[in-house]
């Protein structure tokens, strides 16, 4: 039995909008973002991808929209806001790329969405009464708003000349029988986070994180000891390095950047 058509002017469904920030929960700056959504979209659902990220960590906040944003219903919109360049030259943006919207500051927090795919792109303006400091809640929120109200890009501000600004990454290399790579993330948990892919790396490899033989990659967590180093591939498809019970990152006192090699005849 099919469904009934939706009547002729009946509302649409509320439009999603997540929020990834690097703001905290200990300040007031979140909860302004969100009335101002909620004022200009009351029928949005908001959802936190995160505040927790190290300040102005831009890199982090574009390895987080990679890994979130295709996990959202189509038409949703992606408030990002890591933003050091606050109220400098650098510009604010609206972009509509894979029947998604994403708005925020033009300094490579986008660059996961901007591969191989047409990307629709304005500069927001700033209006005469936005902050030179909060720029989340005065340009970007409300731009974030209109999306999610069915706006169309185009009236949100001027065409973006070229392409927005994208990160540059370190690819894997291949070195004979080794792959050499890079931490690119660090969570919660200390987990190192590496660019090395499951594809790259056969299960017999042997991981080294700055010449440290890690060892062979496991299943799990529950495959080595309490305390103990273990290299697997992680949710997002990727080597990962942890240690169960504990965080890799004060265990090995390293971070994002760190050289990763994996090894087939260690």
């Amino acid at each position: 039995m099919r469904p009934s058509p939706r009547p002729s002017g009946s509302p649409r469904s509320p439009r999603t909008i997540t929020l990834l920030t690097d703001f905290g929960t200990a300040d007031s700056y979140v909860a302004e973002m969100k009335g101002v959504l909620l004022s200009r979209a009351p029928s949005a659902i908001l959802v936190d991808v995160t505040h927790d990220l190290t300040q102005g960590d831009v890199r982090s906040a574009a390895y987080v929209l990679g890994r979130t944003w295709h996990r959202f219903p189509e038409n949703t919109v992606h408030l990002v806001v890591v933003d050091p360049g606050v109220g400098s030259a650098r510009r604010g943006l609206a972009l509509s790329a894979r029947g998604h919207g994403f708005v925020g500051p033009d300094n490579g927090v986008f660059t996961p969405i901007l591969h191989d795919t047409e990307v629709e792109a304005v500069v927001l303006p700033t209006p005469p009464h936005a902050s030179n400091t909060f720029h989340g809640r005065d340009i970007f929120a409300p731009a974030a708003a209109s999306l999610a109200g069915g706006a169309p890009l185009g009236s949100l501000g001027l065409t973006l000349e070229g392409m927005p600004v994208r990160l540059a990454y370190t690819r894997p290399e291949r070195a004979g029988l080794d792959v050499n790579g890079e931490i690119i993330y660090v969570d919660h948990f200390g987990t190192l986070i590496t660019n090395l892919t499951s594809d790259l790396v056969p299960p017999e490899a042997h991981v080294l994180v700055e010449d440290l033989d890690v060892g062979e990659v496991k299943r799990t967590y529950s495959d080595v000891a309490a305390g103990a180093l273990v290299a697997y591939v992680g949710s997002g498809g990727t080597i990962e390095i942890a240690v169960r019970d504990g965080s890799a990152a004060e265990h090995l006192a390293i971070g994002i950047g760190a050289p990763v090699r994996a090894c087939l005849n260690s």
